[in-house]
């Protein structure tokens, strides 16, 4: 690895613990950072994982008062979400990237619009379902498939699952945007946990970068999700669809912009 201060690794942290505890897109402020240092491309992106799992941890902490009113929504969408991960951080490891990476721009990019526009879908579509409780089977089983690919993804690489999972719970007809985030954030972490425990096993993980990281991330990530639910709801939706359009034209760039070796 090449040398960073330790400072630029641990603000690193801190600001993809802020983003991910609101929106997400956390990954690519450690994921590029990571490459600076000199790690390959799938060790960064291994490393970075655990790295901000600290940190989704805290956020997780900071939303609690919420837990009451979604569990119902975390018990159907935990097991596709662990099983999604695990499955994301087999195929990093195990297969090539340039394909999938080629479509993360245009999900994201539709994501963010569904999120911009949830409360207008949710008035033409009639039959969503109030987002208090799993009832309707057809939307539901929509939201597992979802969910699924969504978990499948965030074990393979994870820039901007957040803005995914809660353009998801949009249309499911959820109103409030911190129960809407309490959710967001646990399946999150149950998706980077089992991926993490995957690329540990593998031996990918550099642990001094991903220590200083996520001592960074910790603290962000809870600064952020108690700050998040002090902001009016119309604030922090249109944060979350700043952070959503801002990782879309990263993600373009990344993959068509021009090359500069």
């Amino acid at each position: 690895m090449a040398v960073l201060p330790l400072w630029v690794l641990a603000g690193a942290g801190f600001c993809a613990g802020v983003m991910n505890s609101i929106a997400g897109g956390g990954t690519l402020v450690t994921f590029p950072t990571l490459i600076l240092a000199g790690l390959p491309s799938i060790a960064a992106n291994a490393t970075s994982t655990v790295a901000l799992l600290p940190g989704t941890a805290a956020s997780f902490a900071g939303y609690r008062d919420n837990l009451p009113g979604v569990s119902r929504w975390l018990k159907v969408f935990s097991p596709v979400s662990l099983l999604g991960g695990l499955i994301g951080g087999i195929l990093l490891v195990q297969t090539p990237s340039r394909l999938f990476d080629a479509f993360v721009p245009f999900l994201i990019l539709f994501a963010t619009l569904l999120f911009m526009a949830n409360a207008t879908a949710g008035r033409l579509i009639p039959s969503a379902p109030s987002g208090k409780e799993p009832g309707d089977r057809v939307w539901t089983a929509g939201a597992l498939a979802f969910q699924f690919g969504v978990a499948v993804y965030g074990g393979y690489f994870g820039a901007g699952i957040g803005i995914l999972m809660l353009a998801s719970l949009g249309m499911l007809g959820f109103k409030d945007v911190h129960a809407m985030n309490t959710v967001k954030v646990a399946l999150g972490f149950l998706i980077n946990i089992v991926a993490a425990a995957y690329f540990v096993w593998s031996g990918l993980i550099a642990w001094t970068a991903a220590g200083i990281m996520a001592a960074g991330a910790l603290a962000g990530g809870y600064c952020g999700a108690r700050f998040a639910q002090r902001l009016p709801q119309r604030t922090v939706r249109v944060i979350i669809t700043g952070i959503g359009l801002t990782i879309t034209v990263m993600m373009f760039l990344k993959q068509f912009g021009p090359r500069w070796e």
